[in-house]
């Protein structure tokens, strides 16, 4: 099974995070059934009463409103929010919220629903790695918001060592005397 590169993020960014780019190639983690039931068990869903292309259709709705936000990516999350429902219960004399989905689309429903629920809090703390080939969101809880890459390990360390090369090489052309 493949190792996913980033996790711990909210929910709807977890579930995008399941696609990413390695050595130029596209890896997508859910591809693997065995692997998406882990990805179900990890985040408190069973396996046995969700859809996969449920998820899938979620995490393409997710992804299209983060790359490409508009008419077409709002009415992708709107078919995907529309097999489920959350409302508010009194039970012993105190508010209760009850979600109710579709058969199967729990883990669907529950990942663009947060979706929702992060863009309504802090829509500007949820940001795209600056790493020109990396796909992965992520989001930004430093404390001045000024995060630029998933990883300052992977991404980050990337991104300053190609930048201190292409400095050496201008610096090495300069001086070169041919």
């Amino acid at each position: 099974m493949v190792q996913r590169l980033l996790v711990g993020e909210t929910l709807s960014l977890d579930l995008v995070n399941t696609e990413w780019v390695e050595h130029g190639a596209p890896v997508d983690f859910l591809a693997d059934a065995d692997a998406a039931d882990v990805w179900f068990r990890d985040y408190g869903f069973d396996p046995e009463s969700e859809r996969l292309d449920a998820l899938l259709a979620s995490r393409r709705a997710i992804r299209e409103c983060l790359d490409e936000p508009g008419d077409a990516a709002d009415a992708a999350l709107n078919d995907v929010l529309s097999h489920g429902h959350e409302r508010v219960l009194m039970v012993e004399g105190r508010p209760e919220k009850a979600i109710e989905t579709d058969p199967g689309w729990y883990a669907a429903w529950s990942a663009a629903f947060a979706y929702t629920t992060l863009l309504a809090t802090q829509p500007d703390r949820v940001r795209q790695c600056a790493h020109p080939d990396c796909v992965l969101y992520f989001f930004d809880t430093s404390r001045n918001g000024g995060r630029r890459w998933h990883s300052m390990e992977t991404c980050g360390a990337r991104t300053k060592s190609a930048r201190h090369y292409r400095r050496q090489v201008s610096v090495e052309k300069a001086t070169d005397p041919r």
